[in-house]
Order: structure tokens, then sequence, then C-alpha cells
């Protein structure tokens, strides 16, 4: 118990604020970068999928 009492303080409440909004641009910026690799990966599923089905209806691209 002792250890947790030698943590000292928290830090200012500007840095703290400094810090939650600094957490708050990585979340957002991780949002919209998820959000197009999303996109990416549908486009490459459907692609493939395309390529699969015509290659099975005897059309050869590779």
């Amino acid at each position: 118990m002792l250890p947790l009492l030698q943590l000292g303080s928290l830090p200012s409440l500007p840095a703290l604020l400094v810090g939650l909004l600094a957490i708050a641009v990585v979340l957002l910026v991780g949002r919209l970068v998820m959000k197009v690799a999303w996109r990416l990966v549908i486009i490459a599923i459907i692609a493939v999928a395309v390529l699969w089905i015509l290659g099975i209806l005897g059309f050869q691209f590779i």
C-alpha cells in the first residue's frame, strides 16, 4: 500500500487537458484511417469475387 501513496500528485490541469486532447486527436485520425481501410478491404473482396466468378465462367485474366 505504501508505493501507492508515493506516486505523487497529479499533473497540472492544463497538462492533463492537453494530454486528453492529444488522445482525442489520435482516436479521431485513427477512426478516419480505419474507415478508409474498411472501404479498401470491401472493394478488394468484391474485385476478387468478381474475378473468381469470371474465372469459373471461363475467362482468364491472370
